[in-house]
């Protein structure tokens, strides 16, 4: 341990894991009810494995949801990758918990957001803090009462 005691990297730690959970679970049971996850993340970050055609397309940032056609969930102790439908095609993506900058359930209106890990700028927003909810699909008229994680908040 050094001279101080980074929290706020130990909280994003600790909120990753929530997600590693959820998707081991996911992996061995399937996704629970109507759940399904919105998970975004950082495409050029070391690790991230996906075809060159989607890292073209999408320089910066990939989100990608898990729901109905999602195949071969293998989550690991540092990565997860999933093969996924893009444009008709099956592609393979690898990618690391670091690379994650947000997931949401819409299901449960939980979400979250991540910074870019150690020495990496984050998007602007607070670690840890909830983010919006996209639009429901059509037919669902769900509110987002997203949970707020707020370390600075003075009480």
């Amino acid at each position: 341990m050094g001279e101080t005691i980074d929290y706020q990297q130990r909280v994003q730690d600790a909120l990753r894991g929530l997600v590693v959970r959820l998707l081991e679970e996911v992996a061995a049971e399937g996704l629970p009810g109507d759940h399904y996850f919105y998970l975004s993340f950082r495409t050029q970050h070391p690790g991230v494995a996906m075809p060159a055609v989607l890292r073209d397309l999408h320089p910066e940032e990939l989100n990608i949801v898990l729901q109905h056609q999602f195949w071969d969930l293998d989550v690991g102790e540092e990565a997860f990758a999933v093969t996924l439908r893009f444009n008709g095609l099956r592609q393979r993506l690898t990618i690391p918990y670091a690379a994650l900058t947000a997931f949401l359930d819409p299901v449960a209106s939980f979400g979250l957001r991540f910074d870019g890990g150690p020495g990496q700028e984050g998007d602007g927003a607070e670690p840890g803090a909830a983010v919006e909810a996209p639009s429901p699909p059509a037919g669902e008229a769900r509110g987002a009462d997203v949970v707020r994680f707020d370390p600075k908040r003075k009480k």
